[in-house]
């Protein structure tokens, strides 16, 4: 179990060095409620998915291949949903709902921002799923509801390929003249 914050992540950074990318577009996403997948993945922080019901609250992640995945990050603001911001988010994972298990619990406390999951098996490498399943257990102040406002879910660039660069140093006059592209 770990504790977090949230606060100074921003998984748009990590995207942009070119060792992960976001693969939440290629899921089918479903959730406990009947809407909100549009707010979760709308890379916007001032809209949400409002779930309604019991607890838990799920957002379940469905790819149609075995997806490698490093990292979740979830957006929460608890100045903003104060009641409705998770308090404590079961991560579960597996080939499909009947074989799912859980794999970490993050505690939240105030959160304010991108949480980031780490998401490792025990040799601490990225772990191939067909499916995440992310559970709200408990939220702030004991509300029944909750606030999602974004998910992101990472996974590693595993050939980020070849720099140029090492084709560049040419020791004969021969391959130098077709050293540049026009």
């Amino acid at each position: 179990m770990s504790l977090k914050t949230g606060g100074e992540v921003d998984p748009i950074k990590n995207e942009r060095t070119g060792n992960v990318r976001e693969v939440g577009s290629q899921a089918i996403w479903s959730l406990s409620s009947c809407f909100g997948v549009d707010q979760l993945r709308d890379d916007r922080a001032d809209t949400y998915w409002q779930s309604d019901g019991q607890l838990p609250h799920l957002v379940n992640i469905q790819f149609q291949k075995k997806t490698t995945i490093s990292d979740i990050y979830i957006y929460t603001d608890y100045k903003l949903d104060e009641s409705y911001t998770p308090s404590r988010i079961s991560i579960r994972v597996g080939t499909h709902f009947n074989d799912i298990q859980e794999i970490e619990v993050v505690m939240l406390t105030e959160p304010s921002g991108w949480v980031h999951i780490p998401i490792k098996d025990i040799r601490d490498k990225p772990i191939r799923v067909f499916m995440i399943q992310i559970a709200v257990t408990s939220n702030h102040q004991n509300g029944r509801d909750t606030h999602m406002r974004q998910i992101k879910i990472h996974s590693p660039i595993e050939n980020p390929g070849v720099p140029i660069d090492n084709f560049l140093n040419f020791s004969t006059i021969e391959f130098q003249q077709h050293a540049t592209i026009r």
